[in-house]
C-alpha cells in the first residue's frame, strides 16, 4: 500500500535545459511533483551531484533514456516522502542516496526502490549525493569491466575530476601496483598525489605516454580509465602495457578521427566502453549490491570518501556548470536543494 510522509506540494522548483548551449541555458522553472510508480519512491531532495553526463546533456550531446525525466541530475540524497504500492524495503522518513536516470536538479524526484541505498554511516547528505553515480561508474568500469586487480598499474585520466578522485582512492584501497593520473594544474597535481597517486602528470606540459613509460620502466599501464577519447585513443594504445585494458567512460575530447589499430593487435589490447545511465533498474541494483559489499565498508571506516569541492544552491546550477566547464574543481560539485533536511 502506498505510504506518505507529511504533506506534499503539487509543484516544485526544478532546473530545466531551455535549449542546448552553455551554462546560461539552465533555468529555474516550476514543475509538477512527480508521482512514484508502484515500485518507486518519491524523494524530497537534500542535494544532487553534478556530473559529466549533465554537462553533455546541457550541450545537447546526451539525451535522457526513454521514459526518463528531461531534468538533468543522476544522483541525489534526501528523505523518502512517499512510496509506491509494491515498495517493501524503503519507508517514508528514510534518509537515502539514490541513482536515477534523470530528474536530480529539483526539489523532488522519483527513484526505483532497488536503486536507493541507506545513507552511509559517517557521510553527510551532501557527501552522500556525490556517491551513487560516480562510485558506481568507477566500480562498473574499473573493477567489473576493466578487471582491475591488486598489483595492476593504472593510468587515470582526469585525475582531479569526480571520477578521477574516486578511481584513485579505490585503486589505492585495492592495492594498485602503481597509480598514475593526468591533471591540468599544479593544484590538481598536489591534490591527486595527496589522494594516493604515485605520479600525477601535468598533461599540458608533458606527454603522458612518455611519462607513463618512464614511471613504469617501460612496462606501460595495465589498465587505463579514459574520460577524454579524441586523440587520447591512439595515445592510450601507446601508453598501455602488453595485454592492457583501456576502459572508455567518457568522450569529452570528441571523436577519435584517426586511429592506427596495429598497436591494439600487437599488444593484444582490450578496448571497451560503457555507460551507466541507460542500464535497467535491475542492472543498477546489482551494481548497488556490489558497491555495498565491497566499497561502502571502506566509506564507513573513512578510508574512502566522496571529495566534495564546492556546493551551490539549486537555483545556481548554471554557476556550478561554469565551474565544471572551467575544470577548476577537485572532486565533486554538488547542488543544495533543501538544507533543512536533517
Amino acid at each position: 500500500m502506498s505510504e506518505q510522509y507529511g504533506n506534499l506540494p503539487s509543484t516544485m522548483t526544478a532546473i530545466e535545459i531551455t535549449e542546448p548551449g552553455g551554462p546560461d541555458v539552465l533555468q529555474a522553472t516550476t514543475r509538477p511533483v512527480p508521482q512514484p510508480k508502484e515500485n518507486e519512491v518519491l524523494i524530497r531532495i537534500a542535494a544532487a551531484g553534478v556530473n559529466g553526463p549533465d554537462i553533455m546533456q546541457r550541450k545537447g550531446q546526451y539525451a535522457p533514456p526513454e521514459g526518463a525525466s528531461d531534468i538533468p541530475g543522476l544522483e541525489v540524497s534526501g528523505v523518502v516522502v512517499q512510496t509506491g504500492e509494491r515498495v517493501q524495503n524503503v519507508k517514508p522518513g528514510d534518509h537515502v542516496a539514490a541513482l536515477i536516470p534523470g530528474g536530480g536538479y529539483a526539489q523532488y524526484c522519483v527513484a526505483d526502490e532497488s536503486n536507493t541505498l541507506p545513507l552511509p554511516p559517517g557521510l553527510s547528505l551532501i557527501e552522500a549525493a556525490a556517491l551513487p553515480e560516480t562510485f558506481m561508474t568507477v566500480w562498473l568500469n574499473m573493477f567489473e569491466r576493466g578487471q582491475f586487480k591488486a598489483g595492476d598499474i593504472i593510468l587515470i585520466h582526469g585525475g582531479a575530476s569526480g571520477i578521477g578522485t574516486t578511481a584513485t582512492m579505490l585503486a589505492k584501497a585495492f592495492c594498485a601496483g602503481k597509480i598514475i593520473t593526468t591533471v591540468g594544474s599544479e593544484a590538481h597535481q598536489q591534490a591527486s598525489l595527496k589522494l594516493g597517486a604515485d605520479v600525477a602528470i601535468l598533461y599540458k606540459e608533458e606527454d603522458f605516454v612518455d611519462a607513463t613509460h618512464r614511471a613504469t620502466d617501460g612496462h606501460g599501464a595495465d589498465i587505463i580509465l579514459d574520460i577524454v577519447a579524441g586523440d587520447y585513443v591512439a595515445r592510450n594504445y601507446a601508453a598501455a602495457a602488453m595485454n592492457g585494458r583501456i576502459v572508455q567512460i567518457g568522450v569529452i575530447g570528441g571523436v577519435a578521427k584517426e586511429v592506427n589499430l596495429f598497436p591494439m593487435l600487437s599488444k593484444r589490447l582490450t578496448h571497451i566502453g560503457s555507460t551507466l545511465r541507460s542500464r535497467s533498474p535491475a542492472e543498477k541494483a546489482e551494481l548497488i549490491k556490489a558497491l555495498s559489499d565491497n566499497v561502502l565498508p571502506l566509506v564507513e571506516t573513512g578510508a574512502v570518501k566522496p571529495q566534495v569541492f564546492k556546493t551551490f544552491p539549486l537555483e545556481k546550477a548554471g554557476e556550478a556548470h561554469q565551474l565544471m566547464d572551467a575544470s577548476g574543481h577537485i572532486g565533486k560539485v554538488v547542488l543544495i536543494a533543501d538544507e533543512t533536511i536533517r
